[in-house]
């Protein structure tokens, strides 16, 4: 039977990848691929069938690659695979094994050892050693050590491999490997088709966050720019869908993202989107008109702010200027082109409750397409792990090892902002309430207040426990304004009309939404006009008025719901003249048509046109 050594990925969901194993396989000695097979499975499969499937494939060796979101499943492996495939030498490797490595090596004796650190290097000898023993490509000496077990000669070969740590200890410290020598490893895209692309252009980061495991790392290595080229316009002539940078701080030499930006924007295929995490208080006026100039969807930007609290960031040892970084956020947004993605992290030393409220409404009000309410994850190795006392932290003993409490945090208050990070999630991350939200803002002392007191609404009425479909959420949105903001109610049901029909043309009509029974003789003129003129739907030409009227969508209103700022201009003025006025928030005493044309769409919101008839 053929030799194969198993590299094993358990991921967080099929659309992820796990590059480490591709990498390891990359980098090993061309004539020693064909003994590398690869299996990815995910979280959400049960361990029985990734056993099966292990099984099955009956590995002389297995590395499996280690995360806090798969430990718990690998660790169950560790027990059942060893009693069928008693056998196969087992591995580790990856960010979760790399500290406290000899306890896990005692947890699970049988284990071979470990891969620390960087595994390219560590790896490809590693697998000509397993190699030349299985086959005696190695002399005379290896060839009688190929009549023994592999247990037998495991503690003498293994010991000259840098980079592992073993049942006796560690070997030798693994160099850094130099980026340029490792492989490109999509010149396959099979394996990927319909899942996310991680690249990396650096490893390691400047900055010495303490919650970070990539600030234990003190240098930045970069791949050379002429091979990043090349291997980007691999990604653009294929048309891939999305390419997401790894590296942990991007932008962290100027030269080296304007490379890549200035390439990406010159050679836009119209299609591919790229991901990047960046430090957005650093960037530089000429990357930022640079970022303007973009086609919308050609570029995305996640943001690490973490806490707005100027002695929490001095504890964690992260270096910002928060009002150069709302400035700059501002900036990006008058481009209407760039999606950004702000992360806030609860749990932090020396912020609690109303201290992550301010961090929370600062961070709100730069109004990114989308804001992460993380919580700390005290991963092992990291600076702040080996201060947790100090700070009081108490956390998971298991993966994801998230914050319970600190002093400044209880976990009351924990849980509450567990609530307002789903509420946040559901219906501004979604950007299917863009015109609701904002109005039903108002009737709350602050938007943090709003999505607290949602998130009550959510435990209280149940809805936490029924994870309401989609759809649904507009009704539950409806009945939670119609209850702390009662007089308002029509202009809400006619609000979450308008922000369901910029979505999708929908098949059945909204519960909430105004009766059409009156206006289907106009709505039906409409379109017979529509199809002699084409006054307002010129690209329908080949159909009929019933085939337009299916295809887009006409909808009455009595409020100017697609104008924000009159919207809320009028709400300011009701709440000054305590209700009295009947034409609060812009309300026309004849309905407004607005045309919802849905083969007309925003690029970067991917919301309908929708035009005033």
């Amino acid at each position: 039977m053929d030799f194969q050594f198993l590299l094993v990925a358990v991921n967080a969901k099929f659309i992820h990848s796990n590059p480490a194993i591709y990498s390891l396989r990359a980098y090993a000695e061309e004539s020693n691929r064909q003994y590398v097979a690869l299996a990815e499975y995910t979280i959400n499969q049960s361990m029985e069938e990734i056993l099966a499937d292990i099984y099955r494939r009956k590995p002389n060796v297995i590395g499996f690659s280690c995360y806090i979101w798969n430990w718990k499943l690998i660790r169950e492996l560790l027990v059942e695979v060893p009693k069928l495939l008693p056998d196969t030498a087992i591995w580790l490797g990856g960010p979760e094994v790399s500290y406290d490595t000899e306890v896990i090596l005692r947890q699970y004796p049988w284990l071979a050892g470990v891969m620390t650190g960087e595994g390219e290097a560590t790896f490809r000898e590693l697998l000509t050693y397993y190699v030349n023993n299985c086959h005696g490509e190695a002399g005379g000496e290896a060839g009688e050590e190929a009549e023994q077990s592999l247990s037998g000669t495991e503690k003498f070969r293994l010991s000259q491999i840098r980079g592992l740590c073993l049942p006796t200890g560690y070997t030798s410290p693994r160099p850094f490997t130099d980026m340029n020598t490792i492989p490109f490893l999509y010149e396959d895209l099979t394996p990927f088709e319909n899942r996310i692309i991680y690249y990396e252009t650096s490893r390691g980061c400047p900055f010495r966050c303490s919650y970070c495991l990539s600030s234990i790392e003190k240098s930045v290595r970069f791949r050379d720019i002429a091979i990043v080229k090349k291997e980007l316009q691999f990604f653009l002539d294929h048309r891939v869908k999305q390419i997401k940078f790894v590296d942990r701080t991007f932008n962290c030499n100027h030269e080296h993202a304007m490379e890549i930006w200035e390439y990406i924007y010159q050679h836009d295929n119209g299609y591919t989107n790229f991901h990047f995490e960046i430090s957005a208080d650093i960037l530089r006026e000429e990357e930022i008109a640079l970022l303007n100039r973009f086609r919308p969807g050609l570029a995305q930007l996640e943001i690490g702010v973490q806490s707005v609290n100027s002695q929490t960031l001095q504890a964690i040892g992260r270096v910002m200027d928060v009002e150069k970084l709302e400035k700059i956020v501002a900036a990006i947004h008058q481009g209407g082109n760039i999606h950004q993605h702000l992360d806030l992290i609860a749990g932090l030393p020396f912020e609690d409750y109303k201290s992550f409220e301010i961090s929370f409404l600062r961070v709100y009000g730069m109004q990114p397409e989308q804001l992460q309410l993380g919580f700390l994850k005290v991963l092992k190795g990291s600076g702040m792990w080996e201060r947790a006392r100090e700070y009081g932290i108490q956390y998971l003993d298991k993966p994801p090892y998230e914050v319970l409490c600190t002093r400044w945090l209880s976990y009351e208050d924990v849980l509450r902002l567990k609530g307002i990070e789903e509420m946040v999630e559901l219906y501004y991350n979604s950007a299917q309430f863009t015109h609701t939200l904002p109005f039903l803002e108002k009737a709350f002392r602050n938007p943090f207040v709003m999505y607290e007191t949602l998130a009550d609404f959510y435990r209280q009425k149940g809805y936490d426990k029924q994870s309401p479909a989609r759809a649904y959420r507009y009704n539950i949105l409806l009945e939670f304004a119609v209850t702390f903001d009662g007089s308002r109610w029509e202009v809400y049901r006619e609000l979450l009309t308008y922000d369901m029909y910029l979505r999708e043309n929908l098949k059945s009509r909204p519960e909430f939404a105004v009766d059409l029974s009156g206006w289907k003789d106009v709505i039906r003129d409409f379109y017979q006009e529509e199809e002699k003129c084409r006054r307002f739907l010129p690209d329908y030409a080949d159909y009929n008025w019933k085939q337009l009227s299916k295809m887009t969508h006409l909808e009455p209103f009595t409020y100017p719901v697609w104008d924000a700022a009159q919207m809320t201009a009028g709400y300011e003025e009701w709440k000054k003249e305590n209700g009295t006025a009947e034409d609060s928030c812009g309300r026309t005493c004849s309905p407004c048509f607005l045309l919802f044309d849905y083969r007309k769409r925003n690029p970067f919101t991917y919301a309908a046109e929708a035009r005033l008839i």
